[in-house]
């Protein structure tokens, strides 16, 4: 198990609102919103409205097998990984993508492989894997990071989360469910793309190495829905009360509540429903003033790329000082996948608390 806290030592994103991460924040502080039509056609060839880069960002030519979503995640990724990794030392990279990369026919191992190749980062091939869960996976990226920490296996590791739904297949596949904002009303949401990363170590180490940290990660859970959205089963919200239990056991009574609240909120009621049960069931762990965050609202939902994205965004604000700590980030995504993370600042000069988890 893991029995220090983790600090961030650098984050990196490519998002439609911003090709880099202080250009994100500040852009979504403004409350920038970015969605517009694209040139893709709906069955009653109306444009979609999606949040997207144009141009994309600059990068080597991918392989001619990679499909067209997997050219844009490949820019997204290159961009924002070489911002966040620029100085770390020779690191792991654990990254989230989307539920139809995994599997033994999947794309997900190529194109990870591609991506460290082509950055010319400092990352270990051989420590490296993918996690392809969908919206919350670079939030499993990051347990996944946080064993290998707790593990003595090494003392750098990058995490991170790109998707792109700016694609015909995908676009299509959301409309036939009646998901995508346009085929219904409400409960529908607008589709994006982006990536976001983040450099970690174990607390301690930005003060060795005379940088200032973003924030410290000090509490983390994870849990699985059965009531999913393709499931039989009831859906009771028990997979997000689960990851909330986990970040927060063993937390001292004493410790401040949850003051700001990253969550993944895109239009569809599903998720505000799972919210709500786990923040009654917890209620005593937040602030009576909670400041909600979702950043989709600025970007539309950016799929396997938000939990990384809504992380490295709570820990600049945290770290600027216009987002109040402790805060909480949670990521669902379509499938069982759930999970909870708990950071705060780190005072200047400040040493990391220990924590088990």
């Amino acid at each position: 198990m893991l029995t220090r806290s983790v600090e961030i030592l650098a984050v990196g994103m490519a998002t439609p609102v911003g090709l880099t991460a202080p250009t994100t924040a500040a852009a979504i502080r403004a409350g920038i919103v970015r969605t517009r039509e694209t040139a893709m056609l709906d069955l009653h060839f109306r444009p979609f409205v999606a949040g997207f880069l144009n141009p994309l960002p600059d990068s080597p030519t991918p392989p001619s097998s990679f499909p067209y979503r997997e050219e844009r995640m490949l820019r997204l990724a290159l961009s924002a990984l070489k911002e966040a990794a620029s100085e770390s030392n020779t690191a792991a990279l654990f990254l989230g993508l989307p539920e139809d990369m995994a599997g033994p026919h999947g794309t997900g191992d190529v194109f990870l492989r591609e991506l460290i190749h082509a950055s010319g980062a400092r990352i270990s091939p051989n420590a490296s894997r993918v996690i392809p869960c969908g919206r919350a996976a670079g939030l499993w990226a990051l347990a996944e990071a946080l064993g290998y920490l707790s593990a003595g296996k090494g003392q750098d590791v990058i995490v991170g989360g790109v998707d792109s739904l700016i694609d015909p297949t995908v676009l299509a596949g959301l409309e036939a469910d009646c998901r995508i904002a346009g085929t219904r009303p409400s409960d529908t949401f607008i589709p994006g793309e982006g990536a976001g990363f983040l450099w970690l170590a174990p607390s301690g180490t930005a003060r060795r190495r005379r940088k200032a940290p973003l924030g410290e990660i000090f509490g983390m859970g994870i849990g699985r829905e059965p009531g999913h959205r393709d499931s039989q089963v009831p859906y009771r919200g028990e997979g997000l009360s689960a990851a909330f239990h986990e970040a927060f056991t063993g937390m001292p009574q004493e410790v401040e509540r949850v003051r700001t609240a990253y969550l993944g909120f895109n239009g569809e009621s599903f998720w505000a429903k799972e919210w709500g049960v786990g923040q009654v069931r917890f209620q005593r762990r937040f602030h009576d003033v909670l400041k909600i965050e979702h950043p989709v609202e600025n970007l539309g939902d950016p799929g396997a790329g938000l939990g990384a994205l809504m992380l490295a965004l709570a820990a600049i604000g945290l770290q600027r000082g216009y987002r109040k700590g402790p805060c909480l980030v949670s990521c669902s995504s379509d499938h069982e996948e759930r999970a909870a993370v708990l950071l705060r600042a780190v005072e200047p000069g400040g040493q990391g608390h220990a924590r088990v988890w």
